[in-house]
């Protein structure tokens, strides 16, 4: 366990220090996020990227003597590390040296419970170690013997390296994990198949991560996802059905949240979870309008989006935490930046409403608002419209039962036989 750390951004083009300051300043989050001390932080322009240390030697050597000033446990890079340049480090100043893709790492392992996210987290991580087994192992190869026939060293021959073995066993590990995902993903294939037999509208809550997606989901639908102020709190896909104003009932689904330079390994880890975006009929974009980086934070989610394949969806955007925006000027020139989109507080239930009117403005072209007159002695009809539909009323005339009722496209021509609403079709 480390407990002082000191936090390193390095950048090479002058036009991108707002950007650098602004990631270093997450990589703060996120290592706070780990409960680590922070106890200095290192901003740096180098000219050129050396193969090495990214930066110049001198340079190299004045940051860990800085971190041996401030007696650091490690150094902790925003930049992504080559495993020989993480080495290099380490064997520079005798100290750990972690970059922002294990930091994530490191947090997605203590946040996974499901075992779908437990396998996706250890696929990942297993791939991000494999190559920097070198420094684990470097200083226990070892030659083992050959076989027990007897003989001298040169019938035996060489035998395997510490390091080969445990390359060998994480490679049988890697595969393990990815047959172990895909049978999670055959499962979430067969629940995704039930849900559509019901033909229910499906809706993903993406955003970047700590904006307020899972206090949405409890808001919305009564539901107890952990929600915190913290970056990811949730990593775990969670889904709720709630029912719109007009009667529609609506399958919501909480995902894990975005972060800019997000490893992309992750991207490919977290594809059995995140491809709930890519298949649902519409997405919620929840945005933190309180953050200075709204802006940044935006495209970063509409380039994760982008690269899963959902980048045309219909998406319904929202600016929460409306009640940290005290400054009217700056409401004013969110509501120019995203016309459309709506304020809200997840936390107060803020304007939900309105987001609720907007998910049925999204479904306008699923909803079969009908009528039906089905004789009583049709029992089995009238269960499949409670079981499958919205019943808004039902009253008697003679031997029939009228019901009025929202009905989803998968049953509405098994019901045409009995429908009175105009245009209907005439038989079954």
């Amino acid at each position: 366990m480390v407990e002082r750390a000191m936090l390193v951004g390095i950048y090479f083009d002058p036009r991108e220090e707002d950007e650098a300051a602004s990631l270093l300043e997450e990589l703060h989050e996120l290592v706070e996020t780990l409960g680590i001390n922070i106890v200095h932080s290192v901003f740096y322009r180098s000219r050129e990227m050396h193969k090495q240390y990214l930066c110049g030697t001198g340079k190299a050597q004045e940051i860990v003597d800085l971190a041996r000033a401030y007696e650091c446990d490690v150094i902790i890079f925003d930049n992504g590390l080559a495993p020989s340049q993480q080495r290099s480090w380490e064997k520079l100043g005798d100290i750990a040296v972690i970059d922002r893709e294990e930091v994530i790492l490191d947090i997605f392992n203590k946040r996974a419970h499901t075992r779908e996210a437990r396998i996706q987290v250890d696929l990942a991580r297993m791939q991000y170690a494999l190559p920097r087994m070198a420094r684990m192992w470097g200083h226990l190869d070892r030659e083992g013997g050959g076989g027990s026939s007897g003989g001298g060293a040169a019938n035996r021959g060489m035998g395997e390296k510490q390091i080969e073995v445990d390359r060998r066993l994480a490679y049988t590990r890697i595969d393990r994990l990815k047959r172990e995902l895909e049978d999670v993903r055959s499962q979430r294939k067969t629940q995704r198949k039930e849900r559509e037999k019901l033909g229910t509208a499906h809706a993903a809550i993406v955003g970047y991560t700590n904006s307020g997606k899972s206090t949405l989901l409890n808001k919305l639908s009564g539901a107890d996802v952990l929600a915190k102020d913290m970056l990811f709190a949730t990593l775990d896909t969670t889904t709720r059905r709630i029912e719109l104003p007009d009667g529609q009932p609506l399958l919501l689904t909480d995902t894990v949240g975005f972060v800019r330079n997000l490893p992309h390994r992750l991207v490919e880890a977290f594809k059995a979870t995140l491809e709930e975006a890519v298949l649902a009929d519409f997405l919620i974009h929840v945005l933190d309008c309180s953050s200075p980086e709204i802006d940044r934070l935006y495209d970063t989610t509409l380039e994760v989006l982008e690269e899963l394949g959902a980048g045309d969806k219909k998406i319904i955007t929202i600016l929460n935490k409306s009640d940290l925006l005290e400054d009217p000027v700056q409401r004013l020139l969110l509501e120019n930046r995203y016309p459309g989109a709506i304020f809200t507080s997840a936390a107060h239930g803020e304007n939900l409403d309105a987001l609720l009117r907007l998910c049925c403005e999204a479904l306008a072209d699923r909803i079969r608002k009908q009528s039906y007159r089905i004789p009583q002695t049709r029992g089995d009809v009238l269960n499949l419209l409670h079981r499958d539909a919205k019943v808004l009323s039902t009253s008697y005339e003679d031997n029939d039962i009228l019901v009025e009722a929202i009905v989803p496209e998968s049953i509405a021509g098994k019901l045409s036989g009995f429908s009175t609403s105009p245009q209907a079709p005439s038989s079954l």
